[in-house]
This record gives C-alpha cells, sequence and structure tokens, in this order.
C-alpha cells in the first residue's frame, strides 16, 4: 500500500470524511428506533452532531493536572485507534493490506475498550469504576468469540492479511463466522440486552460517568466511530469484493453497514438488558461455540 493509498483509507473513505457523519447516523439510528419502540418521536437527524458541538463548546470541571491530562488522553487515544482500524477495513481488498493487518486491525479495536477501563477508573468515580470493571468482564468474555470468528477467515485463506480473509473465505466457514461477529456487535457497542457497562438506571452512564465537555464529546465520537468500524468489518467479511467492480463495492459496503446498523439498533430497542453473568454466560457458550464450528470447517475445509 502506497502513502497516497493509505493517506485515501485513513481521511476519506473509509476513514474519517465518511466514518465521523456515518457514525452520527448510527448514534441517531439507535436512539430514535429506541424512542420508537417507547412510542416517543425521539430525537432528528442532527441530533447526535448538535450535542456533540454543544458539549465541545461547554468548559470541563477542573481536574488535577495528571488527572486531567490521563482524561484528555484516553478519549483522543481511542478516537485516533478506532480512525486507524477503519483505514485497514478490506473493502477494496486488492492491492492493498499487508501481510499481518488482521492483527494490527483486532489491537487497534481493543484499544478504546481498553481506555474506557482506564477511563473508569482514572476519574476516581465509584460509578465509574463499576463501568469499567464491568466493561473487563465483559471485554474478556466477548473477545474469545470474536478473535476465533476472524481467526476462522484467516485458516480459510492461509493468511493474516484482511483482503485475502475477506476473499478466500467459501460460505461454509463465512456463515458461521459472521454469525459470531454478529453475536458480538452488541456487547462490543454497549447496547441492550448487553449494555451492562453503561447501565444508566444503574450506574448512570458507567466509566464516562465523571467526564465532561471536550472530553464526553470525544468519547460520544469514539463510540460512534466504534459503530462504523465494527459493523463495516462485519460488513466487508459479508460482501464477496472480488465480484463487482470497486464503485458497487463501496456502495455495498455503506449499504450493508446501515442495514446491519438497522438490526443491531432494533435489537437493542426491543430487548431488556441481561445480568452480567447472563451475558458472559451467551459469549462463552454460545458465541464461542458458533466461532469454533466456523474455525473447525475452515481447517477441515482448507
Amino acid at each position: 500500500m502506497n502513502v497516497g493509498r493509505a493517506v485515501f483509507f485513513l481521511l476519506v473513505f473509509p476513514g474519517a470524511l465518511y466514518a465521523v457523519p456515518a457514525a452520527w447516523l448510527m448514534l441517531w439510528l439507535e436512539r430514535k428506533l429506541a424512542a420508537r419502540a417507547q412510542s416517543r418521536i425521539g430525537p432528528p437527524f442532527f441530533q447526535p452532531f448538535f450535542d456533540f458541538v454543544k458539549l465541545l463548546a461547554k468548559r470541563p470541571v477542573p481536574r488535577r493536572p495528571l488527572q486531567g491530562l490521563v482524561m484528555t488522553a484516553l478519549p483522543v487515544l481511542a478516537v485516533a485507534s478506532v480512525l486507524g482500524a477503519l483505514s485497514l477495513l478490506p473493502v477494496f481488498p486488492r492491492g492493498r493490506g499487508f501481510s499481518g493487518d488482521l492483527i494490527l486491525l483486532v489491537a487497534l479495536l481493543e484499544v478504546p475498550p481498553l481506555c474506557a477501563v482506564l477511563a473508569g477508573f482514572a476519574s476516581g468515580s465509584l460509578y465509574g469504576e463499576l463501568g469499567a470493571t464491568r466493561e473487563a468482564l465483559l471485554g474478556v468474555a466477548s473477545s474469545l468469540p470474536f478473535l476465533t470468528a476472524l481467526l476462522a477467515f484467516a485458516a480459510a485463506a492461509h493468511s493474516l492479511t484482511l483482503g485475502a480473509a475477506a476473499l478466500a473465505a467459501g460460505w461454509p466457514v463465512r456463515v458461521p463466522a459472521l454469525l459470531a461477529l454478529a453475536l458480538c456487535l452488541p456487547v462490543k457497542l454497549r447496547v441492550n440486552p448487553f449494555s451492562v457497562a453503561n447501565a444508566e438506571q444503574e450506574i448512570y452512564t458507567g466509566p464516562t460517568t465523571e467526564f465532561d465537555g471536550a472530553r464526553l464529546a470525544l468519547w460520544e465520537l469514539a463510540h460512534g466511530l466504534e459503530w462504523v468500524a465494527l459493523i463495516g468489518l462485519w460488513a466487508a467479511l459479508a460482501v464477496a469484493p472480488a465480484t463487482v467492480a470497486w464503485p458497487l463495492r463501496a456502495v455495498a459496503f455503506v449499504v450493508v453497514s446501515f442495514a446491519l446498523a438497522l438490526v443491531v439498533a432494533a435489537v437493542a430497542a426491543g430487548t431488556a438488558r441481561l445480568k452480567l453473568t447472563q451475558a458472559a454466560r451467551v459469549y462463552w457458550q454460545w458465541g464461542f461455540g458458533v466461532a469454533l464450528v466456523a474455525l473447525v470447517v475452515a481447517m477441515v475445509w482448507s
């Protein structure tokens, strides 16, 4: 991948120029469907953007110098890591990527949850620490099926390159692996029925309870970008990109991404929150079981 293509993927598509508006739209879909499920009108589509601008204009509560530095650096790191992960998505797999970019993608996607855990403890709030603990437990539970499903793609392609994994995996591997990845989306996006870490009725907003002003705005942006990156990863692996020309690949990627975002938002609006032990059990049993089937098939099939 040359420098020009890397900059395009990072800053234009599927990077910042596409991802930031898409993040606000996906956050709006989640709020709108939740409102309609409760017989409310819900916010207009531009509300997440207005909330972001409003938070940027607010003056944060003064903190001790080191605490303020940490609370500012963590959301900045989360935003930067998700943008980096977006630039690696195999929307245009031919002629891009590098050996081992799957490992880098997984590492970048795991940075925001880790930052959220550190933010909860750095805030000094009881609610933040409780939310951080829940975030860490659910992260461990969901990482096993998530990583196993991606490993199944890699095993089918005999490569750790995302482009090769997106192209080479046959449907006997692709279907259970995508099912396992889809099951991981609600917990990684912190929505029902797995919104345990940020349960508003129990612990306010979890790890970000004590954040305000521009710091909270950056956390909201990072959360929206996680929607785009994680759902975009599923879309890029689900669409067989070698069968269509490159403009249609981009269109298919966007359409599938928003269709899946709509499904995730609808499931969140129509379900109740599980307990922590129930949520962990779902991923240890069902999520890992489905991902393991994909991995076994990939090893036998290849």
